[in-house]
């Protein structure tokens, strides 16, 4: 149903990304849920959807957000007022600090050099301080690109880097080791954060459990992750913080695209006016295979095609799906699942149109929130 309905809809042009307003509070209704049943604080990780025209819905659900530097705060700040604005990056320079502790109300530091290189700035200031740190407990399997315990990883202190006590002034600590997990790793990795760095749990204001947590994928195990901050908070007396990007947005979008030809290779081939290295390019980088509507895996319908791009880099596909009949030049496609890391992280390679961002309404009401043009690509460079 779904599909007929964005394929039917007149006044989108495709590309175009179609965020859903019911899909989207149903997945807040559940994190709202999460933090009335524990206490907990769950914030909107905007490294993974940072669709501002959303912000006033999340806000009514969820403490607020956490950014990645100093635009996303500032978009936060901006767009998300009266809420918690957290954020952690490697390294901050001194003018990204001076505007920090002016907006933000949690500061995480990578290392204790860049703790102590901004002390004169964040001493005093409205932020609390914390340190990210790795628990050297990795629970990656197939994802390496996304796995800061990783051997050599550049994120977070590790025990043996830090002193008996933590420096004056730190708040909290901080760790973010999952990729789109369960709540099974996130115990085995608190266990293995609390084995190292437990002794310092009790001098703390705040402890934060970092993203990757899929809370609202079905079949989440929240008993199990509601215990662990139950538990925390009554043996500690912190405030927990998750900070979940994916779980915010996971299945609230969808890209939809138009087939522009079809060439054939030992199989059918279509060519999209949408692109995996421009318009969703985790495909490439994880990689992902997106669900479409409508489609199967390779051989599982009648007709296997091969979806690719029109840009001219050769591996730019998105993956071999199967249908009953064979799409024609000019039918759309629809993918779903494409709200998280695909606006966040598109771009004009090749020159390629960007697509435009759509808003449904509860009700089902459309509209085009916002339409990229020759100027977006153009102002980049010069």
């Amino acid at each position: 149903m779904m599909e007929r309905l964005y394929q039917t809809e007149p006044a989108l042009q495709t590309p175009v990304y179609v965020v859903d307003e019911g899909a989207l509070t149903r997945n807040l209704e559940i994190l709202a849920g999460v933090q009335q049943r524990t206490g907990c604080h769950i914030l909107l990780a905007q490294k993974a959807f940072s669709l501002f025209y959303a912000y006033p819905l999340i806000a009514r659900y969820l403490a607020g957000a956490t950014a990645s530097g100093l635009y996303e705060a500032r978009l936060a700040h901006e767009a998300m007022p009266r809420r918690e604005n957290h954020v952690f990056s490697p390294a901050y320079t001194a003018q990204e600090m001076a505007e920090l502790v002016t907006i933000c109300d949690h500061i995480s530091f990578n290392s204790l050099s860049q703790l102590e290189a901004h002390r004169p700035c964040w001493q005093g200031s409205r932020a609390s301080v914390g340190l990210r740190v790795n628990p050297e407990h990795s629970t990656q399997q197939g994802h390496a690109i996304y796995d800061p315990c990783a051997p050599g990883s550049r994120l977070g202190v590790r025990r043996c880097d830090l002193p008996d006590a933590l420096p004056a002034g730190v708040e909290g600590l901080h760790f973010h080791t999952l990729c789109e997990q369960d709540a099974a790793p996130l115990l085995e990795t608190f266990a293995a954060f609390e084995r190292s760095f437990g002794c310092f749990l009790p001098q703390l204001r705040w402890l934060n459990l970092g993203g990757g947590h899929h809370i609202t994928r079905p079949g989440y195990d929240l008993p199990a992750l509601e215990g662990l901050l139950r538990d925390i908070r009554r043996r500690y007396g912190l405030t927990v913080y998750l900070e979940p990007g994916e779980a915010v947005a996971l299945n609230a979008g969808t890209l939809i695209t138009t087939v522009l030809d079809i060439v054939y290779s030992d199989m059918p081939i279509l060519i999209l006016d949408t692109s995996a290295a421009c318009h969703m390019p985790d495909v490439l980088e994880m990689p992902y295979r997106p669900p479409l509507y409508g489609a199967g895996g390779p051989g599982e319908k009648r007709v296997t095609c091969r979806l690719a791009s029109r840009t001219c880099l050769a591996g730019d596909v998105i993956g071999e799906y199967s249908f009953e009949e064979q799409p024609r030049v000019g039918d759309r496609l629809v993918f779903g699942d494409m709200a998280i890391y695909t606006m966040v992280k598109n771009n004009t390679f090749n020159g390629m149109p960007l697509p435009d961002i759509a808003w449904r309404h509860a009700d089902g009401r459309c509209k085009v929130i916002r339409r990229f043009g020759y100027q977006d690509f153009k102002m980049r460079l010069s």
